[in-house]
C-alpha cells in the first residue's frame, strides 16, 4: 500500500517529527489540529465556535492533500479543556458534518500548549478506491 503524508510547513511538524495527515491505503488520520496560523499565532483566542471551524478547515485541507474529502470522515474527536465547550464546538461540528454524520467523541483536557486555545480536533477518514 502507498503511504501519503502531508505537512503544512509549520515549524513544529518538523521539530516534533509528525505529519498533519497520513494516508495508507483507504485510511487517513489527521494530527490533532490546533486553531493556529502558520506562524503559531492562536486564531480567535477564547472563541470555541470559531476555533472549532478553524480546526475543521485545517482538517479539510489536510485530507484533500492526501486525496480524501470531508465526506470520507468516519470519526472525529474534539478535545476541550472546559466540558461546557461541547455546546459551541458541537455547533460548529454540526454545521460542517450535518449531512455526513461521522462518529464523534469529546475528550476533556486539563489544558493546551498555548494560552487562548479552547479546542483541538482530529479526524479519521476511509475511502475504498
Amino acid at each position: 500500500m502507498t503511504r501519503r503524508s502531508f505537512d503544512t510547513g509549520r515549524p513544529w511538524e518538523k521539530s516534533c517529527g509528525y505529519s498533519r495527515a497520513v494516508r495508507v491505503g483507504p485510511y487517513a488520520e489527521t494530527a490533532l489540529c490546533s486553531p493556529c496560523a502558520d506562524d503559531g499565532t492562536v486564531l480567535h483566542p477564547g472563541d470555541v465556535y470559531r476555533q472549532t471551524l478553524a480546526c475543521l478547515d485545517l482538517i479539510r485541507a489536510s485530507l484533500e492533500a492526501v486525496g480524501m474529502a470531508m465526506d470520507d470522515v468516519v470519526k472525529t474527536r474534539i478535545y476541550v479543556a472546559n466540558p461546557a465547550h461541547w455546546v459551541e464546538s458541537g455547533r460548529a461540528h454540526g454545521e460542517v458534518f450535518r449531512a455526513i454524520r461521522p462518529a464523534l467523541g469529546w475528550v476533556y483536557m486539563t489544558g493546551f500548549f498555548a494560552p487562548g486555545i479552547t479546542v483541538e480536533v482530529e479526524a479519521t477518514a476511509y475511502r475504498a478506491d
